[in-house]
């Protein structure tokens, strides 16, 4: 069957697959048996619509979901998507100054929100946000700072003064007619805002991407039919809802093949093995760091993982000894998709049937209907295979725009409409991609320009290495100096003699990292992002505690 773009909208969708197969299991969180068939939760989405309606919500209101992974979070997703209104997803580790920040620029009007999480407490950070609530009737907040702000929503059973609660929404919704609520529907276009998602912030202030229904239903449904997927499959989701790889690659695959989501509220490598093994999931999608914890948690031969078939890792570029222990230990044929928010997320994917090797060492084709092109920084010329430049595209998978930023807009998308991704690759005489780092990720030694992914490649084999990151660090005489952050296996013994004795007579000397950090961990965002530029602050510091200045 030959792949077409759809112009349905994300509750058409929804809706087509509550009447085509109604019964079918849809959502699943397998750790407490919370199950409900597509009939079931498309109902629950229309009541919450509805309930969204009685407190103001239309097309074009800004609903936000700051939640981790709960069973409501897809609920209000679907409600916003049906009213024509603009679901904007909150990181779940923003502090106080990003959620304001976000507040501001976004322009909520509802905001949906659970107590929080281990570090944080999203009720109390809301108050101390807006100490007006405490002192509000529900649905009357005023706000000098925040306007546009008019209601609070807890999703859950627990009561907060000025806050709504999930209960209560549903309650109001039954003073709206369902033809009420047809009548919302029926003003939407495939071609319309639904999703608007804030850049992690790895290189500076978050912007808000513009996403409609056309861009992430068709980006999920190609994702889908490059692994094979159908009605039958059933894929286990534990990567974050507020992101484009839980939201998009897994939830939009899932609503365009009518299979079944299998989810984890909060990644935890032993819910997710378990999971796996109680549902028979066929597929799983991490980040690699997901896929790192989970083969090494003490239980894993407890679990029978035979029924997995594939699955993505994204979110970071992959190595290739983690991919080829995931294909061995956990019977995933694993895909890789590239790409950005801006893009939907999908730029390229490898395939399911592709090579083995292939899999392991590109991020595959392009995505249909996208153009992909690796253009010169510097003059702007697409260039040939086999010659590094920014990896750039355009097609149906390109934003509408950041919010209410025109001038960032334009920095990204050129005159012909290619929008720029800041990550340098090639295209190989195959047609498949390869990511070979990011522009100002790149190491400049003395006028080398050295890529920190080939030092990562290369490092994983050293026995030893669960994880290494390497980044720039200043340097008085060269500019920029190799460091290498190495995470260790339980047990494992290694020092920098070691390490950079590994790289001697095997990569260019230039090459070999200056500097070696043993770390527990990596800088991350909510989304599994490793945050590089943060790394190289933490080298400066570790320097400076050793009593080396290196500025």
């Amino acid at each position: 069957m030959e792949l077409q773009l759809y112009d349905r909208t994300l509750g058409q969708w929804l809706e087509h697959w509550a009447e085509t197969t109604p019964d079918k299991e849809f959502l699943v969180y397998s750790d407490r048996d919370l199950r409900f068939s597509w009939k079931e939760f498309n109902q629950r989405v229309d009541d919450m619509a509805k309930g969204l309606m009685s407190i103001g919500v239309e097309k074009g209101t800004h609903v936000g979901i700051w939640a981790t992974n709960v069973p409501d979070w897809l609920t209000f997703l679907y409600a916003s998507a049906k009213l024509g209104a603009v679901a904007v997803t909150v990181n779940t580790s923003y502090k106080q100054n990003e959620l304001e920040f976000l507040m501001q620029d976004s322009d909520i009007h509802t905001l949906c929100i659970t107590e929080g999480v281990f570090d944080g407490n999203y009720v109390d950070m809301v108050y101390t946000m807006m100490p007006e609530l405490r002192e509000s009737q529900r649905g009357f907040a005023k706000s000098e700072r925040f306007p546009r702000l008019k209601n609070v929503v807890y999703i859950g059973q627990e009561k907060y003064r000025g806050l709504y609660n999930t209960s209560e929404l549903l309650l109001l919704g039954q003073n709206i007619s369902d033809d009420v609520l047809l009548e919302a529907k029926n003003k939407i276009t495939c071609h319309d805002i639904v999703n608007m998602q804030y850049t992690s912030g790895t290189t500076g202030f978050p912007k808000g991407v513009m996403l409609t229904h056309h861009n992430i239903a068709n980006n999920g449904f190609l994702t889908g039919e490059h692994m094979k997927f159908t009605a039958a499959d059933k894929l286990c989701v534990c990567v974050p809802l507020f992101h484009c790889f839980g939201v998009v690659l897994a939830s939009m695959n899932v609503l365009t093949h009518g299979c079944t989501q299998v989810m984890v509220e909060k990644f935890d490598p032993l819910t997710v093995l378990a999971s796996v093994h109680r549902e028979r999931c066929t597929a799983l999608y991490g980040v690699p760091t997901m896929f790192i914890a989970e083969l090494n948690h003490p239980m894993f031969d407890m679990f029978d993982l035979t029924c997995l078939r594939t699955g993505i890792m994204a979110g970071a570029l992959c190595p290739v000894e983690l991919m080829k222990r995931v294909n061995e230990k956990m019977y995933l044929n694993v895909t890789s998709v590239y790409g950005l928010t801006e893009t939907s997320p999908g730029m390229t994917q490898t395939r399911v049937d592709d090579s083995f090797e292939v899999r392991c060492t590109t991020v595959g084709r392009e995505f249909e209907f996208t153009e992909v092109a690796v253009i010169d920084p510097e003059t702007g010329d697409v260039l040939p295979d086999e010659v590094q430049g920014e990896l750039c595209s355009r097609g149906y998978n390109v934003m509408k725009g950041y919010y209410n930023n025109p001038q960032a807009t334009a920095e990204v998308i050129d005159k012909n409409g290619f929008l720029h991704s800041g990550d340098l690759g090639i295209r190989d005489k195959d047609g498949n991609y390869r990511v070979t780092g990011r522009i100002k990720d790149m190491i400049i030694r003395g006028g080398e320009n050295i890529y920190p992914r080939e030092i990562e490649e290369y490092l994983y084999h050293l026995e030893g290495v669960k994880d290494v990151q390497v980044v720039a660090v200043a340097s008085p005489k060269y500019g920029e100096e190799v460091g290498a952050f190495i995470i260790t296996h339980p047990g494992a013994t290694l020092t920098d003699v070691i390490v950079k004795d590994f790289c001697r007579g095997q990569i260019a000397r230039h090459k070999i990292p200056k500097y070696v950090f043993f770390v527990d961990d990596f800088p991350m965002t909510g989304s599994g992002k490793i945050q590089k530029f943060k790394l190289k602050d933490i080298a400066l510091d570790m320097l400076k505690k050793q009593g080396i200045e290196v500025i």
